[in-house]
């Protein structure tokens, strides 16, 4: 799972830069039609069997969240979100969750082995329209989650989110479903069930702040001063943030790990990532170190 989170980093990073100056959009917008569309049913009830949420909906409150990317942040926001879903199923919510693969025959598998991840009591499967989703929807292949809510076949909220935060997401997200269904109160963050969110490994998954630096850093158009401004930042902001420090070491050992360091930022800021990957270690390398010093002085 730490692998996902940060595969799942670097790719947020990447998506951001590029669209860093403009708004992102996927999906039809507020307005537009809701198409109808096929998914092939993963688990639950509709496992093995084709179904069409829009045409199963009939003009009543839908709604779709798209999964471009497979994370631990895209499930969790998906699974908080959609556990609230299936209690207004009884309003007559239609709710599903529909991934999108290339190879829907290994996505599948992953899904079946994540399903106690996964929200129960709606509709989950894959798109038959391989990576790109279905085509009338023009969805974007940079964004983790494309969300959508719709009623009489027209959506009436959108959300496109490259880097996925419940505590960020899950409320405007709410607030779409609850007013689909005639508005009412729309549910805090405790009442959605996220009591336990705000620790460490959250704030290593999510921190805005550090990720517009790291952004600002990797520019293959920074020049060696805008790089240097950006990294005299980045250390004067982790300087008493641990869950910081150890999310940038985190994500330069998964760029150094998998041979992509030419392709993030110019030469100074690539030295800078070898740096951070050996200044901030894994945790478990933090624990074995500790360890061995705890033994050391227990040592006659």
């Amino acid at each position: 799972m730490r692998h996902l989170v940060a595969a799942f980093v670097l790719i947020a990073l990447v998506a951001s830069t590029i669209h860093a100056d403009e708004e992102i959009f996927s999906g039809p917008q507020v307005g537009e039609r809701l198409a109808p569309f096929t998914a092939r049913g993963t688990l639950g009830d509709v496992a093995g069997k084709d179904f069409d949420l829009v045409s199963n909906a009939d003009g009543k409150p839908t709604f779709i969240i798209f999964v471009h990317e497979l994370t631990r942040p895209s499930i969790g926001l998906t699974r908080l979100i959609m556990d609230y879903a299936a209690k207004r199923a009884k309003d007559d919510l239609v709710s599903g969750v529909v991934f999108l693969s290339a190879d829907p025959t290994e996505t599948e598998n992953r899904v079946k082995r994540a399903a106690h991840a996964l929200p129960k009591g709606v509709a989950i499967g894959i798109s038959m329209d391989g990576q790109e989703g279905p085509g009338a929807y023009g969805l974007n292949r940079n964004v983790a989650l494309t969300v959508l809510v719709g009623k009489e076949n027209r959506v009436t909220a959108n959300f496109a989110l490259v880097q996925p935060s419940v505590q960020a997401d899950a409320p405007k997200i709410a607030k779409g479903v609850v007013e689909v269904l005639g508005g009412g109160k729309v549910p805090t963050l405790a009442e959605l069930g996220t009591r336990g969110y705000n620790d460490t490994a959250n704030a290593r998954m999510n921190d805005p702040k550090l990720d517009s630096l790291l952004r600002s850093m990797i520019q293959k158009t920074a020049s060696e001063e805008q790089v240097k401004e950006a990294i005299a930042a980045i250390e004067t902001y982790v300087t008493d943030k641990p869950p910081a420090q150890q999310r940038i070491g985190d994500i330069a050992r998964r760029i150094i790990d998998a041979g992509k360091l030419s392709n993030y930022g110019t030469q100074p800021a690539q030295t800078q990532l070898k740096v951070w990957a050996k200044k901030y270690p894994a945790k478990e390398t933090q624990k074995k170190k500790a360890t061995r010093g705890k033994r050391a002085k227990q040592t006659p």
